[in-house]
């Protein structure tokens, strides 16, 4: 898949959430030929075609749940980005089955459909909470990139090519911890974290679209693509954001969320025996041992013992001052300050 895309039609389940508004105006500043947002809420879509005018920009309302809404979308598309997903821990353990119906067999329509249509390539959308999952979130998650990759594994040969990319939090994005603290402070209130020493891997939106292309450059049959990235505690990321916003409220420790992890890896280490190193990420290829075990009963994998996972508490950690010039990097902080009366370095503008 070239940079230019050569006039491709391309789509997006999921296409109205945060990542889909990046990756739409990224798109559109190369030489497609359409782009198809699909998601079953209309007035989300109905706000995008005003906030986005461009008539290459088509929307299709379905659910990733109805196979045949989905085969409908994906008509005569060249390539798939596959973002539709329940995506909120608690909302998942407490309605588990809704996880699994979206996230499972809705990705199983997506890759059906996909092959059906005769799609160049599809890339799904995970998580590091599908590694070790220990909630409903992750573990759809997983089952997700299981369904992705077995059909590579059955479909060597097909011609659609089908892949992973996994990443950890993505800043700004809807629903996540960044502008709810930023919220909080302007509604004059302390920010509220669930546990001070948890950490978590920092990934703008626009570094996730990049990993998405670059899986689609680079992909073969069943392949997972991991990011390489930064990580900080909970802790560190707030205090970077009162430090940003001059602010003197306070932090305030109210306790884990249902199903939440101290740390998140995005990669294991049995996983990372067989991926290769690819500058800023890894490509874990598939595992493509058949059902024949025989051959594994004497001799085993001795290489995962030299590998540890690629977690968030292990990586590298970023200090409050580094946070700070991430959050600065991102243009919604920046307009946050901004309407603060505060320039970009924190200090009062005028």
């Amino acid at each position: 898949m070239t940079e230019s895309y050569g006039g491709a039609t391309i789509l997006v389940t999921g296409g109205t959430g945060s990542f889909g508004h990046t990756v739409a105006r990224k798109l559109l500043d190369r030489d497609v030929a359409e782009i198809r947002i699909f998601s079953r809420d209309e007035a989300k879509q109905d706000l995008m075609r005003h906030e986005i005018k461009d008539n290459r920009l088509r929307f299709y309302v379905g659910d990733v749940r109805d196979y045949d809404s989905v085969e409908r979308a994906t008509r005569d598309v060249d390539y798939v980005f596959h973002a539709a997903a329940l995506k909120q821990v608690p909302s998942c353990e407490f309605f588990p089955m809704e996880a699994v119906r979206t996230n499972v067999v809705g990705s199983e329509n997506v890759v059906r459909a996909a092959d059906r249509n005769a799609v160049k390539s599809l890339v799904c959308l995970s998580t590091d909470k599908a590694v070790y999952p220990v909630n409903a979130m992750g573990m759809s998650k997983a089952m997700m990139e299981k369904v992705a990759q077995s059909y590579g594994l059955n479909n060597p040969h097909a011609a659609t090519t089908v892949s992973c990319v996994r990443y950890g939090n993505v800043m700004y994005s809807r629903g996540s911890v960044i502008p709810l603290f930023i919220s909080q402070l302007k509604a004059g209130k302390n920010i509220t974290v669930t546990n001070p020493d948890m950490t978590r891997f920092m990934m703008s939106l626009a570094h996730s679209v990049d990993l998405v292309e670059f899986a689609f450059r680079n992909a073969q049959q069943g392949d997972l693509f991991v990011r390489k990235a930064k990580a900080c505690s909970i802790a560190t990321l707030a205090q970077a954001i009162l430090n940003l916003f001059r602010s003197t409220a306070k932090i305030e420790v109210i306790g884990t969320r249902h199903a939440e992890k101290l740390s998140e890896a995005l990669a294991t280490r049995e996983e990372l025996s067989r991926a290769r190193d690819m500058g800023e990420y890894f490509r874990i290829a598939a595992d493509n041992r058949d059902l024949n075990y025989s051959l594994y009963y004497e001799e085993g994998d001795v290489a995962q013992q030299n590998f540890d996972d690629y977690d968030s508490h292990t990586v590298e950690q970023m200090t409050v001052e580094q946070v700070e010039e991430l959050l600065l990097t991102l243009p919604e902080v920046r307009h946050e300050l901004a309407l603060a009366g505060l320039s970009v370095d924190g200090e009062r503008a005028g």
